[in-house]
């Protein structure tokens, strides 16, 4: 069974321009990307539709600092698909106090290959 071309839209983050791609796949394959402004445009649409990551961000709880919460991202983009395991799975997670910029937090999240990590430092009240 031949698969059939279809027409995505996206919202290119390439760039601070943000260009609204129109994007003509057929399964994984692009055929045609138009709208964006500059090259970038063509590959974050190839990516998008063959492997959508997202970098991750969000917060986790701290014991003994001056603030309840630590900013967190993923070390590296993870799988779109795993967001929402992610998102579970660092709620769960306190930590305490002290804390470091770049302090792995959470190994291999997920199973992703990707470490979620402080994004600031936190002391110890």
């Amino acid at each position: 069974m031949a698969l059939l071309e279809e027409t995505k839209k996206f919202l290119c983050v390439s760039c601070p321009v943000g260009c609204s791609l129109s994007v003509t796949v057929r399964g994984t394959d692009v055929l045609n990307v138009e709208g964006n402004t500059c090259p970038r445009g063509v590959t974050y649409a190839e990516n998008e539709v063959a492997n959508p990551v997202r970098t991750f961000t969000s917060t986790v709880r701290v014991n003994g600092a001056s603030l309840p919460v630590c900013p967190v991202r993923s070390k590296e983009p993870l799988p779109l698909v795993k967001v929402f395991s992610v998102t579970r799975e660092v709620a769960k997670v306190k930590v305490d106090a002290p804390l470091s910029i770049g302090q792995v937090l959470i190994e291999n999240v997920c199973g992703t290959g990707t470490d979620i990590i402080a994004s600031r430092s936190l002391g110890k009240i």
